[in-house]
């Protein structure tokens, strides 16, 4: 069983690039998308705590089984620890044998960017040159990249309560081919701005800007909701943009459109994908994907890791599964 650590991530990324590893990771998101019937689908199961929450997310085709542990705890940064951490498996579905177990920290904040620069080629204005970001935590950089990899980005404009947090991400960026305008305010952030992502943590009902902030064409990506009762958007806008989800029945539960229901979704991102349905359809449209992250993007990020490990040689095979002589012969491995 081969073990990828945090350490075997960053000679990973060394190796091949941030931007060479979006690219590869976004087209392996949009290939299973497009394959979607494919899969073996369920909302992630969740236990909820009043200061965080612990998830599983299992997703599976007929080749492989994945799934990953996760959490969500809002209070960790001031304990000097992550607020996500994560790890994840990846099994052989033809032998039930675990193939790779690996960290996914650093895994989680690449697939959710590659996913959301994902659903964006297909809701954002292909010219879209500025971008507003609103929460500049750990997930923050990892999306400024992700969409610089489809996006002719100029200008990247950024709010956080925490004027450290602006400090540690404008350092961060310091050295990528576009302007960073810090803000003083949501709404100077948002004015005009051709993509505005809203990536805040705190838990509850949240109004980060109104409708009438948005101008006509923005796209919206909000991942910043990701359990039941938090929210980052008004019902206004919510009512006037086409929205696009991972998989309703999480959302559902944990988006944005906890807040409207089913009824206001145009569609689930496996169907923009596959030309089943169309996305944006006009310049002035404000579309919205509303994004919690799904087990699909967690199992094509672990797939694909997978095989960059074995091109790369990278990881530890460790001997966590008993080979024994005899298959019905466990005991014996004791003896």
């Amino acid at each position: 069983m081969k073990v990828v650590t945090v350490r075997d991530m960053q000679k990973l990324i060394a190796t091949i690039g941030i931007e060479a590893f979006f690219g590869r990771l976004i087209t392996s998101l949009e290939r299973d998308f497009s394959r979607w019937p494919d899969f073996r689908l369920s909302p992630r199961h969740a236990t909820y705590y009043s200061h965080g929450a612990i998830e599983l997310m299992p997703c599976a085709d007929d080749r492989y089984y994945a799934f990953k542990y996760v959490n969500g705890y809002p209070g960790n940064p001031a304990k000097g620890k992550f607020s996500v951490v994560a790890t994840g498996q990846l099994s052989d579905a033809l032998t039930g044998y675990p193939l790779l177990f690996a960290e996914m920290t650093l895994l989680t904040a690449f697939r959710t960017a590659a996913t959301c620069a994902l659903a964006a080629k297909y809701l954002a204005r292909k010219n879209s040159e500025t971008l507003a970001i609103i929460g500049t935590g750990a997930q923050a950089e990892f999306q400024v990249l992700g969409f610089k990899r489809l996006f002719p980005l100029k200008e990247i404009r950024f709010y956080d309560k925490d004027p450290l947090a602006m400090i540690k991400f404008a350092h961060n960026l310091k050295t990528c081919n576009f302007t960073l305008t810090p803000c003083d305010t949501i709404q100077e952030a948002v004015r005009q701005a051709d993509i505005v992502i809203t990536a805040t943590a705190a838990y509850g009902r949240h109004r980060l800007f109104d409708l009438q902030d948005i101008a006509p064409g923005t796209h919206i990506n909000a991942i910043g909701c990701d359990c039941p009762g938090k929210t980052e958007l008004p019902p206004e806008l919510l009512d006037a943009a086409k929205i696009v989800v991972e998989y309703l029945p999480q959302s559902l539960i944990e988006g944005e459109v906890q807040q409207c229901g089913a009824i206001r979704i145009h569609a689930e991102l496996w169907e923009l994908t596959t030309g089943s349905k169309q996305g944006r359809e006009s310049g002035a449209e404000i579309t919205l994907f509303d994004s919690v992250g799904f087990a699909l993007e967690d199992y094509s990020a672990l797939r694909l890791l997978y095989q960059l490990a074995l091109e790369h040689a990278l990881g530890q095979d460790l001997d966590l599964l008993p080979e024994p002589a005899d298959p019905k012969d466990l005991f014996g491995l004791l003896t």
